[in-house]
């Protein structure tokens, strides 16, 4: 793998400094939480309510391929971390509506129901925060 240049060393530190550290560590434990939530719920109770617990795995994904494209840094990690925020607070926002006008559609909660307050609603806010970091990072 060729060693890359000078340039792009800063670039790809230039996430997880400052706000973006925490950031990483705040989507490395969103991460952990939805997958072991999911997990647990798709092993132990799948049956109950398919569409919320998906929607969990679906959740962990995302948490995860945040977490991996801000630890990985670069130009290209970070507009594809831009786009995974926005699509996560489309997400976050359309479930957690979903979630509100029509509480039975969710026999079982989701990272994102009610706008993620089973989560202190982080799911809400750390998107928001994310896409603002990302923003402020974009190389001149």
């Amino acid at each position: 793998m060729a060693e890359p240049v000078a340039g792009e060393k800063q670039a790809r530190t230039k996430l997880v400094q400052g706000p973006g550290v925490l950031l990483v560590w705040l989507y490395g434990v969103m991460s952990v939480g939805a997958v072991s939530r999911s997990v647990y719920q798709i092993l132990t109770d799948f049956g109950s309510a398919p569409l919320a617990h998906v929607l969990s795995a679906v959740a962990a994904v995302v948490y995860a391929f945040i977490t991996y494209t801000l630890v990985r840094g670069g130009e290209r990690a970070r507009r594809a971390a831009l786009v995974c925020c926005a699509a996560e607070l489309a997400g976050v926002l359309i479930v957690g509506t979903w979630t509100v006008l029509d509480p039975s559609a969710f026999p079982d909660s989701t990272v994102w129901s009610e706008y993620g307050m089973g989560y202190l609603f982080i799911p809400v806010l750390l998107p928001i925060t994310g896409m603002l970091w990302l923003r402020r990072s974009r190389r001149a």
